[in-house]
């Protein structure tokens, strides 16, 4: 009994660190000096516990980062799978989730950026990400290159461009989901699928 009631505080002191980590981060303007120091203080717990939690700052972020990424994943992979949706539709709707929850995150995915975590192209978000859009575009009839296109693709969402645009440019995020979409029409092409069978007459 006293074991399962040191897990069940493990668990809470890890859920009281995200959320103390996540809203530390979305509501400062600088996120890279939001600190290890700063977050233990506002999770109410010892800043050796973080290190021996998380490793070190990036390890944290990357753990921020995932919790609030997991139940996004589930719904994009369930809209990937509807068969009624075409590929290029697809494509289209991962990069707009894709760019709405780094919107919703930039403070938290710009502190990542600058953390490294090794590199950002190693980071376990960034592989979901690029493994799922690489997925989809090979889908796409007429993609070729269809790995390099999805890391280009994600490079004009990086976390540092979004919070530029939003937060020094001013740019609403519904002109910036617009401007997403002009750009993968140039990319594809605005006619990427063929005709289907059913609506020929």
């Amino acid at each position: 009994m006293a074991h399962r009631a040191e897990r069940a505080d493990a668990l809470r002191n890890r859920e009281a660190v995200l959320a103390a980590a996540d809203a530390l981060f979305a509501a400062s303007s600088s996120p890279q000096s939001v600190s290890m120091d700063d977050i233990a203080v506002a999770a109410g717990v010892g800043k050796g516990t973080l290190f021996r939690r998380f490793g070190d700052r990036a390890g944290l972020i990357g753990a921020v980062i995932g919790s609030r990424l997991e139940p996004l994943q589930q719904a994009v992979l369930e809209a990937q799978e509807d068969a009624t949706t075409s590929p290029r539709q697809r494509v289209a709707d991962l990069l707009d989730a894709a760019l709405c929850f780094k919107i919703e995150h930039r403070s938290l995915m710009s502190a990542a950026e600058d953390a490294g975590i090794s590199s950002p192209y190693q980071a376990a978000h960034y592989a979901w990400w690029h493994e799922t859009l690489r997925t989809a575009l090979d889908q796409v009839p007429g993609v070729r290159a269809a790995d390099f296109s999805a890391h280009a693709l994600l490079a004009a969402i990086r976390a540092d461009l979004v919070a530029h645009l939003i937060d020094d440019q001013q740019m609403t995020s519904d002109a910036l989901r617009s401007s997403l979409a002009a750009h993968l029409d140039n990319v594809l092409g605005t006619c990427s699928d063929p005709p289907d069978p059913r609506t020929q007459g």
